[in-house]
């Protein structure tokens, strides 16, 4: 039983991480999306000074810092500023559940079960809701793929790093965060250019700085160096599901700070997708069974 303490803090993460979609929005009226992403990486990963690196072999530690971070936030952060609303966004990245089974059942050999395979199709049906709203109320297809490329990469640095062994998180994702900044500023200076680059750290302002600032220092810094605290007090069965506020938290913040709204058709897609996340991640034959032998 997680005491109360450790409760508020699992919290104070969810919180933030819900936020940080909001947080990214106002970053991305300052600058390009990809410089966005290397400049967030780039101040995570100053921690690293102090830090020894996970004993993780260079060849997987490269590549996890390329699709799990360079690619899923560098999709992302695109998607959203091609048509991604934050909060829709904090909703359709987490296909990362789904997504992730059949990528661990083709590397891993892994089973998937009735359960997860439900959960998926309900969220893919929400998907398919939410796919039919193309082209309105800031929503395009571009941004929906781009979002759902990001949780592609998700998934399959979710698989990476389970053959990783036993880590220390908070030390692998400061570590990793070194990895992103260089080919995210490569593909900005190419595809965004040096004008617009030059530009962003010219008009930066307040906001810019407080958005790098947040994404950086409280959503990947405090937010998974207490997330590494909290999973090593206690079992990741009783953190992990948590994890599931963070769209709720990201689809009210984006209501009440940006004013998003949203049409029947796609807040029943998201309710589709959040309903089939917590089918393929909750046990519900197991908590029956037990509430039926505590019963007995």
């Amino acid at each position: 039983m997680m005491r109360p303490r450790e409760i508020l803090l699992a919290l104070f993460v969810v919180v933030a991480w819900g936020v940080n979609f909001v947080i990214i929005e106002v970053g991305l009226g300052t600058m390009p999306p990809l410089l966005l992403a290397a400049l967030r990486f780039a101040v995570a990963a100053l921690p690293a000074i102090f830090i020894p690196r996970p004993q993780v072999p260079w060849p997987r530690f490269i590549f996890l810092g390329i699709v799990l971070f360079t690619g899923q936030f560098g999709l992302l952060f695109l998607s959203m500023k091609v048509g991604m609303p934050a909060g829709l966004a904090s909703v359709v990245i987490q296909s990362q559940a789904f997504l992730t089974g059949p990528i661990a059942a083709l590397v891993l050999g892994e089973k998937i079960g009735i359960r997860q395979m439900s959960g998926t199709g309900i969220a893919f049906l929400g998907l398919a809701a939410i796919a039919t709203t193309a082209g309105g109320g800031g929503v395009t297809l571009a941004g929906l793929l781009l979002c759902l490329g990001a949780a592609l990469c998700w998934a399959v640095g979710n698989v990476a790093l389970r053959g990783a062994g036993k880590i220390d998180m908070f030390a692998m994702v400061t570590w990793l965060s070194i990895v992103p900044p260089l080919p995210l500023l490569i593909l900005s200076y190419l595809f965004e250019g040096p004008q617009a680059i030059e530009a962003a750290f010219l008009h930066m302002g307040w906001a810019g700085i407080g958005a790098v600032a947040y994404i950086a220092i409280v959503s990947t810094n405090i937010g998974y160096g207490i997330w590494a605290y909290l999973l090593k007090l206690y079992p990741a069965a009783q953190v992990a599901p948590f994890s599931l506020l963070v769209p709720i938290v990201g689809i009210v913040s984006a209501a009440l700070l940006l004013g998003e709204q949203f049409g029947p058709v796609r807040l029943a897609g998201m309710v589709l997708v959040f309903a089939g996340l917590i089918v393929a991640v909750f046990p519900f034959g197991r908590l029956v069974s037990r509430g039926s032998r505590m019963s007995g």
